[in-house]
C-alpha cells in the first residue's frame, strides 16, 4: 500500500521524512543502550556498499570473478586476528549468537577429535548474556551456572567447586570480558587457568570488545575462542535488528573446526574438516564486510586504541557525574567502570514508586532513547555512551538524568501524586500538550520542555505511554488473511 499511496518521488520522500521525524536515531541524539555499542556508522564507511562492484556480487559467484572481494575478506580476517590475538578467523556467522554457536561447536569437535566426546558441560556466569546459555544448549552442552560476587565478578570459589565437580566432563566456560556488569574481570586470567587445568576450553564473549581493542587481546590472556560483533565494535549499523556479522576467532588448535561450506570449500578452514555451515552463504553477510574493513583501515592501530580509550573515558565520565544522583551498581578497582555503567534505580523506586520504566519513558521527553532497561539486573539502567559522543552530548544526557532525579524527589515528597506526574505520564505527545482542559498537577512546560535547551532541539514522541505488559500478553495479528490478496 505504501507505493500505491505515494506515486511520485516527491510524495515518497515526504513520507520517509515523516517516518524519520517519529524516530530517535543517531542523527538526532545519543543512543545510550548498554551492551549495544551504538557508535557512529560513518558515511565514508557506508557509501561503498552501495557500489555495484561490492553490492551486487552473488554469494556463490565463481571465485575467479570475486578475487577483489576475497582479498577484502582475507585482509579483514587477518586484521581481526591481529586485534584479538587469535590465529584464525571466520566471518561466516551472521550474528553474535551464530558466532557463539560456531565457537562452541569448534570446542565440541575439538574434544571429539581427542576422544573426549563426553566433555559436554559448559560453565556460564550468572552475569552472562542470555544467548550464551542458549548457544551452549544448541551445541549439545549442559549448562552449569557459576555465581558472581558482590562486585559483579565471577566467584572464583564457586567456579573452582563446579569445575572440580564436572572435571571429567568439563567442555568449556563462557565469560564476557569486560563483564556484562560493566567491569573488567580482575581475575580473568585465573578463570582461564582454572578451566584449562581441568581440560576445558575458554570462550571469551566478544560482545564488549569496544573496551579492549588496542589495549588487550583475548587470545593472549588465556582465551581459546571468541566471537566478535562487527555490528557493534566495528561500525556496521544494527538498528532494526540487523544485518549483523559475528565472526568467530580461535587459537590454532581450534582452527580446523571453524565453519565450512560444502558448496564453496575455500570458505572453510585451510586445514581440517570444518564444523559445517553456520549460515547459508559461504562468507556470511559479505555485502557489509566493507564497512568494517574501511573502519579498520581508516582508523589504523593508533586510532583504534584511541577510540577504546575514549569509550572507557566517556563511560566513566557519565558514571562520575551521575554517581551522586543514582548509585552505580558495579565498579572495579579504583571505583571505575569499563565501557558502560549500571545505574541502580531500585532504592528510588522503593522510596517514590517511580519505576525504571517511568525514567526510561521520561527520557524520551528530554530527547533521548532510553538506555538498556532491567538488564542484566532488574530495576536498573545500563548506559554505554561509546567514543562517538562529544562531551557536550554526554553533559546533555547527564543533565537530563539529573533533572529527572529532581522530578523523582518531588514525587517522593508528595508534591506530585505517585500516579499522576511527569514521569508516570511520559512520554508527552504534542497532541497531549495542546489538548484543552489540562488538569494535571504540573504545567505543560514541565511536560514538554523540562529543560530550556529543548526549545531548539525538541523531539516529539509520536505516541504516548502504552501498556507494555498488556501488549506482551495479548498479541493481535494485523496480517491480512490470504483471501485479501485474491484478485
Amino acid at each position: 500500500p505504501v507505493f500505491h499511496e505515494h506515486r511520485s518521488e516527491t510524495e515518497l520522500l515526504r513520507y520517509l521524512r515523516r517516518l524519520a521525524d517519529k524516530d530517535v536515531a543517531l542523527d538526532r541524539a545519543m543512543i545510550p543502550l548498554g551492551s549495544c555499542t551504538m557508535k557512529l556508522n560513518a558515511t565514508t564507511e557506508m557509501v561503498p556498499i552501495t557500489w555495484p562492484e561490492l553490492g551486487q556480487l552473488h554469494p556463490f559467484a565463481p571465485l575467479d570473478q570475486a578475487q577483489g572481494y576475497l582479498q577484502l575478506v582475507g585482509e579483514l580476517e587477518a586484521a581481526l586476528a591481529e586485534i584479538t590475538g587469535y590465529d584464525a578467523v571466520s566471518v561466516q556467522p551472521n550474528a553474535g549468537s551464530q558466532g557463539e554457536l560456531a565457537g562452541l561447536l569448534a570446542i565440541r569437535r575439538y574434544h571429539e577429535s581427542r576422544g573426549e566426546a563426553a566433555r559436554n558441560v559448559c560453565l556460564i556466569p550468572s552475569s552472562a548474556h542470555g544467548t550464551n546459555a542458549a548457544s551452549a544448549v544448541m551445541a549439545g552442552m549442559k549448562v552449569v551456572v557459576v555465581a558472581c560476587d558482590e562486585g559483579g565478578n565471577v566467584d572464583l570459589a564457586d567456579l573452582r567447586a563446579k569445575a572440580d565437580a564436572h572435571a571429567d566432563r568439563l567442555a568449556a566456560t563462557m565469560v564476557t570480558y569486560p563483564s556484562t556488569h560493566g567491569v573488567f574481570e580482575e581475575a580473568v586470567t585465573e578463570v582461564c587457568a582454572v578451566v584449562h587445568e581441568r581440560g576445558g576450553q575458554v570462550y571469551v564473549d566478544g560482545a564488549n570488545l569496544n573496551a579492549l581493542v588496542g589495549l588487550a587481546k583475548p587470545g593472549l590472556f588465556g582465551a581459546d575462542v571468541s566471537h566478535l560483533n562487527l555490528h557493534k565494535t566495528f561500525c556496521i549499523p544494527h538498528g532494526g535488528g540487523g544485518p549483523g556479522v559475528g565472526p568467530v576467532a580461535v587459537k590454532a588448535h581450534l582452527a580446523p573446526f571453524l565453519p565450512s561450506s560444502r558448496v564453496v570449500p575455500e570458505a572453510g578452514p585451510e586445514h581440517g574438516p570444518g564444523a559445517g555451515g553456520i549460515s547459508a552463504a559461504p562468507w556470511g553477510s559479505a555485502g557489509i564486510l566493507p564497512i568494517s574493513w574501511a573502519y579498520i583501515r581508516l582508523m589504523g592501530g593508533s586510532g583504534l586504541t584511541r577510540a577504546t580509550e575514549v569509550a572507557v573515558l566517556a563511560a566513566n565520565y557519565v558514571a562520575a557525574r551521575l554517581a551522586s544522583h543514582y548509585p552505580v551498581l558495579y565498579a572495579g578497582e579504583g571505583g571505575r567502570v569499563a565501557h558502560e555503567c549500571i545505574l541502580d534505580l531500585r532504592p528510588l523506586t522503593a522510596a517514590s514508586g517511580v519505576t525504571v520504566d517511568d525514567v526510561a519513558k521520561r527520557l524520551i521527553d528530554y530527547g533521548f532513547h532510553a538506555p538498556t532497561m532491567s538488564f542484566p539486573v532488574a530495576g536498573t539502567l545500563m548506559v554505554e555512551p561509546t567514543e562517538s559522543e562529544s562531551k557536550a552530548e554526554l553533559d546533555r544526557f547527564c543533565d537530563a538524568m539529573i533533572a529527572i532525579r529532581a522530578e523523582i524527589e518531588r514525587v517522593a515528597a508528595g508534591e506530585w501524586p505517585a500516579g499522576d506526574n511527569p514521569l508516570r505520564n511520559a512520554p508527552h505527545t504534542a497532541q497531549d500538550v495542546v489538548t484543552e482542559g489540562w488538569s494535571r498537577p504540573y504545567s505543560r512546560e514541565v511536560a514538554a520542555y523540562p529543560l530550556a535547551g529543548l526549545r531548539d532541539t525538541k523531539y516529539w514522541a509520536p505516541v504516548g505511554r502504552i501498556d507494555g505488559a498488556y501488549g506482551d500478553r495479548n498479541l493481535v495479528c494485523a496480517c491480512p488473511p490470504p483471501e485479501a490478496f485474491e484478485d
